[in-house]
């Protein structure tokens, strides 16, 4: 696969929010700290913690205490907030950058999946 160089000109913008990185993080890694969720997308943990609130208070993810850490889950099922994708369920998304089954959900082996997503060849 041939990579695509891009100029530091080229590095001011994305197609992708870290909002939704924040998001397929979780969803790729229910267990994730905020901390390597930070790191992972490259902001500061404050960012993270805050886009993780913004994400809760949204109704995209669910936080649960589990012993001293916390766990994630996230509903596939919500809605894009811009107007123009509010007909279409942040599911998909999520599928192109995780497995391909419900983030969160257990694997035919019974395990969580916390891999990364495969590129295409």
């Amino acid at each position: 696969m041939e990579q695509v160089r891009s100029s530091p000109a080229d590095r001011s913008w994305t197609f992708l929010t870290n909002h939704a990185r924040v998001l397929t993080e979780i969803a790729r890694d229910p267990g994730a700290r905020v901390r390597d969720i930070a790191a992972a997308i490259g902001i500061t943990e404050r960012a993270a913690q805050n886009i993780v609130t913004d994400l809760e208070r949204g109704g995209y993810i669910t936080r649960t205490r589990v012993g001293r850490r916390t766990r994630y889950s996230v509903d596939p099922s919500r809605p894009f907030r811009h107007p123009a994708d509010a007909d279409h369920q942040i599911e998909g998304l999520l599928s192109l950058f995780t497995d391909d089954h419900p983030p969160g959900q257990e694997r035919p082996d019974g395990d969580l999946d916390r891999r990364a997503p495969s590129l295409p060849s």
